[in-house]
């Protein structure tokens, strides 16, 4: 695997109090990786450090090979960034924002009705962003984080703020991305998104890493999957599980059949939301 995101015992304080304590962690190219926790549990400081917003007061970390102590202008040409405050240019319309950040880069020739199109915005609003709703700005922030084609996405709540469907379309951007080979650091306090998206998922909380695999082995190691049936008895619905990874599967299942009124059955398995508070004892929200 071609490490593109290497970080080595990296810790930041607040006042003498750790928001990020001591963690490590390498990305792939083409990897992304959902980074999982609470409010408050250190994933933003972590964003802000793989930056360069934030520099390590302990550790060390590398993008494209690159030091962020060292050369962080050389990284920001090459990453795309998505923070959850709305840093856009409210007085501009969303092509003047994107043409401008692309002037940051350089970059002159670039098919921004493309862009907008992608995120799911009109192309043909000229509005000031002062009157987009929060998600059309969050669609927006991603837009203006794949200006430059960047090789590293960095996104810190991307779907915030969204509809279902915008939700998905801007999930189908970063796969996408992905596809291309670029490798994308998610942090995210939501779990179906982090399933959906993940390559590995890491579980951050009081800034320290709790787990750190893909989310079926998370799910297999920590989780059970479970069969839930159910029954009538007397007139009232009932629900019993049954422990699909038991030994005596088979003969619980018949038992159950031969002496209940079943209405229905289904499996169901652990969630990364069960996992992490089994590992935590803090819920994600």
């Amino acid at each position: 695997m071609e490490e593109v995101i290497q970080a080595k015992n990296i810790t930041y304080s607040y006042n003498k109090k750790l928001a990020v304590d001591h963690i490590s962690f390498v990305i792939g190219k083409g990897e992304i990786l959902g980074f999982l926790g609470p409010n408050g549990a250190g994933k933003t400081t972590t964003l802000k450090m793989l930056t360069g917003q934030l520099l390590p007061q302990d550790g060390e970390i590398s993008v494209l090979g690159i030091d962020v102590k060292k050369d962080i202008r050389k990284i920001k040409s090459q990453i795309g960034v998505c923070f959850e405050e709305k840093n856009l240019y409210e007085d501009m319309s969303a092509i003047e924002n994107l043409t401008f950040f692309a002037s940051l880069f350089g970059i002159k020739n670039f098919d921004v009705k493309f862009l907008l199109k992608r995120v799911g915005l009109s192309v043909d609003r000229k509005d000031r962003v002062l009157n987009y709703s929060k998600g059309m700005k969050q669609r927006l922030m991603v837009a203006r984080a794949l200006v430059n084609e960047p090789k590293v996405l960095f996104l810190d709540e991307p779907t915030d703020g969204l509809d279902p469907v915008s939700a998905e379309d801007i999930r189908n951007v970063i796969l996408e991305e992905k596809r291309k080979g670029v490798t994308v650091f998610l942090t995210t306090h939501d779990m179906i998104e982090a399933d959906k998206l993940s390559d590995r998922v890491a579980f951050i909380n009081e800034g320290k890493i709790a787990a750190l695999d893909t989310p079926d082995n998370l799910k297999h190691r920590y989780g059970k999957r479970v069969l839930k049936i159910r029954y009538l008895e007397d007139k009232d619905v009932k629900e019993e599980e049954i422990n699909l990874e038991s030994e005596d599967i088979g003969r619980n299942i018949q038992d159950m059949l031969s002496k209940n009124n079943v209405l229905d059955m289904h499996t169901e398995e652990a969630t990364l939301e069960d996992i992490f508070k089994l590992l935590t004892g803090r819920k994600l929200e």
